[in-house]
């Protein structure tokens, strides 16, 4: 497995091996001592999968507070997704910013976002699936979000506002100046 650091160091691109023959590929998605050995040490207990059928679906930006703060595991199987997690750990020198990687079936890469960061997609081409493994239960009295095209934050989506694709809930989420204290950084 192939593991680069992005500018937010926590945040990680992961590229699994892919061998591939006239039958097909066969690819090691996960591998606990790998992910281990590059600080990865969470417990996984759920995974997820979502389908979106149109380009422009944005989903986020989404996170769980405690006790429940989820580190989430993302890869796409199928299409492509452009992939942003925001620093939301309050006393964290990039608190407040931002980095974002294409995920594919094509590049088979996936993205480790932290646990005290919101998360949020694009999908780049129609019929989009995307799979998680999360650190923690989902918990509904848990979920916080915040818009995705929020000033503050300039996140320079690869979709145009008249053309993102949301669900009500997404639309009316605040701005990342309400979020206070939903994490902690320790340093």
């Amino acid at each position: 497995m192939q593991f680069k650091r992005l500018s937010i160091p926590e945040v990680i691109v992961i590229t699994p091996p892919k061998y591939s023959d006239s039958r097909g590929f066969f690819s090691e998605t996960y591998n606990q001592n790998s992910m281990k050995k590059m600080g990865i040490d969470a417990p996984f207990v759920q995974d997820n999968q979502s389908l979106s059928r149109k380009k422009g679906v944005v989903r986020g930006l989404h996170c769980q507070i405690s006790p429940y703060i989820q580190g989430k595991l993302v890869r796409c199987p199928k299409g492509a997704i452009w992939d942003v997690a925001v620093d939301a750990r309050s006393g964290s020198p990039t608190y407040g910013q931002w980095v974002a990687a294409e995920i594919s079936e094509e590049n088979w890469s996936q993205i480790w976002i932290p646990p005290g960061f919101l998360h949020g997609f694009v999908t780049l081409t129609e019929n989009t699936e995307v799979q998680y493994k999360c650190t923690s239960f989902y918990d509904k009295s848990s979920e916080r979000a915040v818009i995705w095209n929020c000033p503050r934050l300039n996140i320079p989506w690869p979709v145009f506002k008249e053309e993102a694709i949301l669900s009500e809930k997404d639309l009316l989420s605040p701005s990342f100046d309400q979020v206070k204290d939903w994490f902690v950084f320790h340093g």
